[in-house]
């Protein structure tokens, strides 16, 4: 990890998506995680607030050294108790069927191995447990798409590796999912090209 990744990025991170709005589709999300859960990318803890009451344990996954330390704060600040993993998402190092609740909220735009990281979150995943996720991705409007296109070099340089234009619903519909349930809108106060969003849960 080089300097801006380690430790500006992770500030920026914060302060993009730090906000009111951000809050309030966190809040949605996760108004249903219960049981063994498993956050993949989980970057500098801002879901950590919107778990509901009950939610006192979770483990994390995140690559980057310098958003686990602004995660630390967070743990601390909230009290719940986690079982903090610094690795990327394309090797769990779990069993097979091992949480019933998988989250991921703006992360699979950043894995460099998005389908294998798919097939581990699926393959750690009790039959009937639910994966929660809020992503932004690849825009229907081609206007829009086109733009995505030509800002994925600077994206990918300096936001952690984010693809713009990354089919989401290609990669939740390649796994054998019992249902998926997928909710598309662009997020307000978000350029359209960084914005439009897919929310929703999916059900092994």
């Amino acid at each position: 990890m080089g300097l801006y990744s380690d430790s500006i990025f992770p500030r920026v991170y914060d302060w993009l998506i730090d906000t009111p709005h951000w809050a309030r589709y966190r809040q949605e999300q996760l108004a249903t995680a219960e049981g063994k859960i498993l956050e993949i990318g989980v970057g500098t803890g801002l879901n950590l607030p919107h778990y509901p009451a009950q939610v006192r344990k979770l483990t994390t996954v995140e690559p980057n050294p310098g958003m686990n330390k602004l995660l630390q704060r967070r743990i601390e600040a909230t009290g719940i108790e986690v079982d903090q993993r610094i690795l990327g998402g394309e090797a769990l190092p779990f069993d097979g069927e091992t949480f019933d609740c998988v989250v991921s909220t703006v992360t699979l735009c950043s894995i460099p191995r998005v389908q294998q990281a798919m097939n581990e979150l699926f393959r750690v995943l009790r039959p009937g447990s639910r994966f929660l996720f809020l992503e932004h991705g690849v825009s229907p409007d081609l206007k829009v798409h086109k733009w995505q296109r030509r800002l994925n070099g600077l994206q990918k340089r300096f936001v952690g590796g984010c693809q713009l234009d990354m089919d989401i619903q290609g990669l939740l519909e390649s796994q054998s999912f019992r249902s998926l349930k997928i909710d598309n809108f662009y997020m307000e106060r978000m350029p359209k090209t960084h914005g439009y969003m897919y929310c929703g849960v999916a059900i092994k």
